[in-house]
């Protein structure tokens, strides 16, 4: 039997036996597209070839790619674990063409490949065909059958819906008919019971395994079809899937794609998988969930609250929980599964073995957190189960269900199983309304509407940014972006000097210029690929040539700081250590951010030894080597750093000041000298094992420099400019220290005196001490009073304060234990009611409340219909 790793090297050696180029996977984490996350399809890195935004360097290429659905159409999160074969990450084996072979070709190959490389049953395969869609003038694909009736007979090939059969890569741009490979895992028996051909679509045991779209058409903005001038091929085949049809098991899990995984959670748990249904979904989820945490972070993706890391972070604690729930892991686990991955798939991806070390720190620390946020979770959901049962209820409304949902990240399943043992249920429908309103939300934040491109002249941006600032150039083709309430263009140049935002380096801005008119350039953006100008309004004379001029102070201050990244790169690996390696980097004209693994927080000294070490850099002035095109093989030998997560071509760009060589495409300054001055001014942690540094150069350092000058002659002349102003501010700190003490004192003994004389004045109504305080007092003295007055009266004593501090009123009501349980008096229900004559609110605990206000002429009425409800 074929093992994974076989069957993954078998697919690249059949198709560079075809002639196509063996690329390697492209990061599951896309950075530089604002339509997509993360990879979630093979054909994701060739997209821009497959738009026209890049030339057509391999006609013919194949590759594994790792891929990850759990957001917008693709998603599966739900329904992992509970079946046999959908999964957050996942491979996806494919091969392409483009502008070369087409469907003849795809089809000879597939079926090739499948039945006489692996072997498959023929018998077991089906396909589909796009069976045409009359309401847009498109007619069977009659071609793919025709090719595919070589192989099989006409029963065994079926027509297939425009849902299934007709692949669209989005509400725009490039589609066309697609034909689906099924294979039927059923047994014998249940085959000769039932034709497969039947159960295509319809059953999980006759499952679709690879997919061959021929790309054909061009989708416009009013759904209009143009024919593509140049024929794509892209295909994709689910791989776990493949292990398991090859493999002859009937669940992807059975596969050793994660058998290895599985098998060593059972040892950890002491669970035997397949003899417990829900601990077996326990152990499917977490075996799924663990490769797909685990390569986020080698592709740079931290779990975090926003986007792409709010994604993994749900994944992780959606681990945690079930492994928590079912697996009994009340302490973290999942970080210790990372050898079994690495004995499955570290061979394919080295770079899990590179980063072990930090994965399993990110992964601990996140569960740790989680599971501390889960404990917390429960205690919240046990009171609000008490608190349903006192009001006679059975049923958790959907608020409360969806803030357990959305705050402490309980999925609606465990607060269903939880509430299911309390004899309870939830507001299903309630939840799902609250659902939808933060779905509504997110979409309404997030709605972006283009319309189609509107082409002035055919051709390709040439970007000049590297050797001008300045460059005329006439507008290719622009369209119209409308998001929220604002509406504004995109534009494309023939040519370009300006720096599209890519690698964290900030997108320029700066002006079209002609003798007509100026038009300013907002920010310069990069979608897929391409240099989009974004800008308020259009040119009058779209066809007129302009001069591209970049905003120079901007571009200037943005260099200074991204050269400083590098700088700093290499000061902190000399510092620190050779583990250092970059996570992150942010570059604008004001400040630079930059991110990098270390487990520990830096100290005073060693940040000054990095900013020690970065200012003599500076101060030598070393010049900027650059050089372009260089193969990526001889960049490495150079010793130039590479980011995990960044996906690079052949030839790469190097950038070399001194002995810092990193691969990078962003601009820098000409020389180090030209940043004049660096200072960190924050160290922090942002996941386990990630350490952030931000700084500031040139003028924004300069600035900063001023800024502290200033303060410390403000503070000397506070101290009638002494020359020891540190001698001075401890004297100073010691006696306010002596005066506060004084104070604390003074403050007790007026507060014995005026509790004494409270006591005094006592009031007996309806045979209840009644202890009134009004007047201006502070709201902690108040506050002793109260207790003083209950330690020394436990018995039949309410205290009522109705007071006034700084012009901001005060009820407060103390009530000894007797009236509470004895006679029912709150004292949180007491103030919240009588807040309203100070137009405010509050509340606390039976015995004790305070509530604030902002109208202190309400005191006496409060204060009387306390006392009156009291008596």
């Amino acid at each position: 039997m074929m093992t994974s790793k076989e069957i993954r090297e078998s697919f690249k050696s059949f198709f560079a036996s075809k002639g196509h180029k063996i690329v390697p996977s492209a990061p599951m984490v896309i950075k530089g597209d604002p339509t997509l996350m993360f990879t979630n399809a093979g054909m994701n890195q060739f997209k821009d070839i497959i738009l026209g935004n890049a030339p057509v360097r391999y006609p013919r290429v194949a590759d594994s790619q790792k891929c990850l659905r759990v957001s917008g159409k693709h998603n599966d999160l739900e329904e992992v674990g509970h079946d046999t074969y959908h999964h957050t990450m996942f491979e996806m084996l494919g091969n392409w063409s483009f502008g070369d072979y087409f469907k003849k070709e795809a089809i000879e190959w597939a079926w090739e490949y499948l039945t006489e490389v692996l072997n498959l049953d023929k018998e077991r395969l089906y396909v589909t065909v796009f069976e045409g869609s009359p309401e847009e003038g498109l007619s069977r694909d009659d071609e793919a059958a025709g090719y595919w009736e070589k192989y099989l007979s006409k029963d065994r090939i079926l027509n297939g819906n425009k849902k299934d059969n007709f692949w669209e890569m989005g509400e725009t741009g490039p589609c066309g008919p697609c034909s689906e490979i099924h294979i039927d895992i059923r047994s014998d028996e249940r085959r000769a019971e039932i034709d497969g051909a039947t159960l295509v679509n319809k059953d999980p045991d006759v499952i679709e395994i690879w997919n061959l779209v021929f790309m054909q058409y061009n989708r416009k903005a009013d759904k209009s079809l143009e024919p593509l001038p140049a024929k794509v091929i892209d295909t994709g085949m689910g791989f776990e899937r493949l292990c398991m049809a090859v493999q002859g098991k009937v669940s992807n899990y059975d596969t050793d794609v994660f058998q290895t995984i599985i098998k060593a959670l059972g040892e950890m748990t002491n669970t035997v998988y397949g003899q417990d249904a829900k601990k077996d979904i326990a152990m499917r989820v977490i075996a799924d969930h663990v490769r797909t945490i685990a390569f986020s972070i080698t592709d740079g993706q931290l779990p975090s609250n926003a986007k792409a890391g709010y994604v993994i972070r749900r994944i992780l604690r959606r681990a945690v929980r079930y492994g928590y729930t079912f697996l009994g892991q009340h302490k973290s686990f999942m970080y210790k599964l990372l050898p079994a991955l690495i004995e499955t798939m570290g061979d394919a991806y080295p770079e899990l073995v590179q980063q072990q070390t930090l994965i399993e720190k990110v992964m601990k620390e996140e569960e740790e957190s989680f599971l501390r946020t889960l404990e917390t979770g429960i205690k919240l959901l046990d009171k609000q189960i008490a608190d349903t049962k006192a009001k006679n209820q059975a049923q958790l409304s959907g608020i409360e269900a969806f803030t357990l949902y959305d705050t402490y990240g309980f999925p609606l399943d465990l607060t269903e199983l939880i509430l299911k043992e309390n004899s309870m249920t939830v507001d299903e429908k309630g939840f799902k309304a609250e659902m939808e309103k933060q779905k509504e939300r997110a979409r309404g934040a997030a709605a972006v509407e283009t319309g189609d491109w509107v082409t002035l002249k055919e051709g390709d941006t040439e970007f000049v940014g590297y050797d001008f600032t300045e460059y005329d150039a006439e507008i290719l083709r622009y369209r119209k972006v409308k998001q929220k309430n604002s509406e504004f263009y995109q534009i494309v140049l023939s040519h370009t000097p300006f720096y599209a935002e890519m690698g964290g380096q900030v997108g320029d801005s700066g002006w079209l210029i002609n003798d007509n008119e100026k038009i300013e350039i907002t920010d310069t953006k990069r979608e897929n690929n391409l240099a989009v100008h974004l800008v308020n309004k259009l040119p009058q004379d779209l066809t007129a040539t302009f001069t591209a001029r970049i905003n120079i102070k901007n571009r200037t201050a943005t260099e200074c700081n991204h050269t400083a990244t590098h700088l700093l790169h290499e000061a902190l690996r000399e510092v620190l250590g050779s583990h250092v390696e970059q996570k992150g980097s942010y570059v604008s004209p004001s400040v630079l951010r930059f991110d990098f693994s270390h487990f520990q927080k830096l100290t005073d000294k060693e940040i000054r030894k990095v900013e020690r070490c970065v200012t003599a850099r500076i101060r030598e002035d070393i010049a900027r080597v650059e050089m372009r095109h260089v193969p990526i093989a001889e960049a490495k030998q150079m010793g130039a750093m590479a980011l995990f997560g960044e996906k690079y071509g052949e030839d790469v760009r190097v950038i070399r000041f001194g002995d810092s060589v990193e691969l990078c495409g962003g601009t820098h300054i000409s020389s180090t000298g030209r940043i004049g001055s660096f200072r960190i001014t924050n160290e922090s942690s942002i996941a386990a094992g990630i350490r952030r540094i931000e700084a500031i150069t040139a003028e924004a350092c300069e600035d900063y420099f001023y800024t502290q000058q200033d303060i410390l002659t403000e503070i000397k002349g506070l101290f009638n400019n002494v020359p020891n102003l540190t001698q001075a501010l401890h004297k100073f700190i010691e006696e306010n220290a002596d005066m506060k003490k004084q104070m604390e004192e003074y403050i007790k003994e007026k507060t014995v005196q005026v509790k004494d004389a409270l006591i005094k004045k006592k009031q007996v109504l309806n045979g209840i001490d009644f202890y009134i305080l009004k007047g201006p007092f502070p709201a902690e003295v108040v506050k002793d009073i109260a207790f003083q007055i209950k330690g020394q009266f436990p018995e039949n004593s309410a205290f009522v304060g109705a007071t006034e501090h700084e012009s901001k009123p005060l009820l407060t009501v103390m009530l000894s234990d007797d009236l509470v349980k004895g006679r029912g008096l709150n004292a949180s229900q007491l103030v919240r009611d009588a807040a309203k004559h100070i137009q405010g609110g509050g509340g606390g605990q039976p015995h004790f409340a305070t509530a604030g206000g902002k109208n202190a002429e309400g005191l006496a009425k409060a204060l009387d219909e306390i006392v009156e409800k009291i008596k």
